[in-house]
């Protein structure tokens, strides 16, 4: 195929020049009734590119099929079977390929270091997790993706799973032996799914980590708009291999998903496409380049480390490591990553990626250059020199790795959906939980529906809260009371 064509957003191009009159939404008419306090902030070109994609962009029977045209350059692009263009993002692309893998009551193996995402598929598709214990580091208190070892052991203990879901990269850049789980996967006729939302860049540089389809993965769902040029909300699909159903596949998308699809995503997603096939190695060559001599620079400063691969990679850690993630370890300045980021976004307009207990990340891409790297450089040297400002900062209580995991005594669909009180978080000890309470970011939740609290946790998410950690999904952000099931 001509990788050179972009055919979505040159059709959207030619739309721009016609002198077309809608009577269908988007009821601003390609900007014509927006205020004009609106157009100023936003920009008329927004609102012009702003067409319906059947019966707008393309006729009522999308005859041009410019979309499908799109979605086949893609998935030659990256060496996919099939590729299908989301406009709703991973959360529901990654839902999407659950759906197609396993229904109500079915068993899935599932990384317990999944997007909040992947428990909403849960519930939503009423699947039984067999949860896959991530490889935890407790001296540093990060998770790494389980090895193959223990998808092995579960596949052992639960022949009937349906198929297996792992997520690499993490949003610390660590990645796991996708090779290695698929071979097990596939030993056993069982699908694997990637939720590889950090990893759309990974198919064009040889020195980032192994992407999902190469690694033999069956779906793949990547998240264009984290490490790549597309827009907000903008996600890929591949399917590869007979394992899964594509047809199933996309009508599980279709089942999910948006019956109006923005083509400003999809116009982004199909020039983001042919950028990297014309120019992705070399400006990820560039960008690579550019994180080496920063992650040097910044462990340079006293009181701060990032970590490599020399922290993150080895038999019983992660196979890999995305060194476009920048990972700060700041525990010697005595204050938390909360703090951190805050005061650098106050004092320096420096807004980072993930935040914890003890770090902060910032993550690179092709966009960035020497501008951003010194301007983030110089913010952190700022940072140190007023670390005493930040201190003390509210100690976190982070179980040991066993005790943060908790037990699953039902499953996520039949206890978000019971019967259910909101209880004082202290009285939780013991009590199901029928709600997510997700650390964001990330995003992995420490509790899950079905879940049993203990106290061990409940200390961490109470001593969480005072030192800044965000609960944007609780019922109660504050904490102050959590929604529990009502037991018989």
């Amino acid at each position: 195929m001509d990788q050179s064509q972009a055919p979505v957003l040159e059709a959207l191009a030619t739309y721009q020049t016609n002198t077309q009159t809608p009577f269908t939404p988007p009821g601003h008419k390609q900007g014509r009734g927006v205020d004009p306090r609106v157009l100023a902030v936003m920009g008329a070109g927004v609102f012009a590119s702003d067409v319906l994609a059947t019966a707008g962009l393309d006729d009522r029977s999308s005859s041009h099929g410019w979309v499908d045209h799109a979605q086949r350059l893609m998935a030659e692009a990256v060496g996919a079977d099939h590729t299908f263009l989301s406009t709703c993002g991973s959360s529901l692309s990654v839902k999407a390929a659950m759906l197609a893998v396993a229904g109500p009551h079915e068993k899935l193996l599932v990384s317990r270091d999944a997007h909040k995402s992947v428990v909403a598929g849960l519930i939503v598709a009423g699947i039984r997790p067999i949860w896959i214990d991530p490889r935890w580091d407790a001296e540093r208190h990060v998770a790494h993706p389980p090895g193959a070892d223990a998808f092995e052991q579960a596949l052992r203990e639960h022949p009937d799973a349906a198929g297996a879901l792992v997520t690499s990269p993490t949003p610390y850049g660590t990645c796991a032996d996708l090779r290695a789980i698929a071979e097990v996967c596939h030993r056993r006729g069982k699908p694997l799914i990637v939720d590889e939302a950090w990893g759309a860049h990974l198919p064009f540089h040889p020195d980032l980590p192994t992407w999902a389809m190469d690694a033999g993965a069956d779906v793949c769902v990547t998240s264009v708009h984290k490490m790549g040029s597309a827009l907000e909300q903008s996600s890929v699909f591949h399917q590869q291999g007979d394992l899964v159903d594509p047809i199933a596949l996309k009508q599980c998308e279709d089942l999910l998903g948006t019956t109006s699809p923005s083509v400003l995503i999809y116009a982004a997603l199909d020039g983001w496409r042919r950028q990297m096939v014309q120019h992705g190695r070399d400006l990820f060559e560039g960008a690579l380049a550019l994180a080496h001599d920063l992650r040097r620079r910044i462990d340079a400063v006293d009181g701060l480390h990032v970590h490599g691969r020399d922290d993150f990679c080895g038999p019983l850690l992660a196979a890999d490591f995305d060194p476009l993630q920048i990972i700060i370890d700041i525990s010697a300045l005595g204050t938390t990553g909360y703090r951190a980021a805050d005061w650098l976004r106050s004092h320096h307009q420096i807004n980072l990626h993930v935040s914890d207990h003890r770090r902060i990340s910032a993550q690179l891409t092709h966009a960035d250059d020497s501008t951003t790297a010194d301007a983030l450089h110089h913010a952190l040297i700022d940072l140190v020199a007023h670390g005493a400002a930040l201190k003390p900062a509210a100690p976190v209580h982070v179980p040991s790795p066993a005790r943060l995991r908790l037990e699953q005594v039902v499953l996520p669909r039949d206890a978000f959906f019971g019967r259910t009180e909101q209880v004082e978080l202290a009285k939780a000890d013991g009590r199901i939980a029928a709600e997510m309470i997700t650390p964001y970011p990330p995003g992995v939740p420490a509790v899950v529906p079905g879940e049993r609290f203990d106290r061990a946790v409940i200390d961490y998410l109470a001593t969480g809260v005072r030192a800044g950690m965000v609960l944007p999904d609780a019922a109660r952000t504050d904490l102050a009371t959590v929604r529990v099931v009502i037991e018989d």
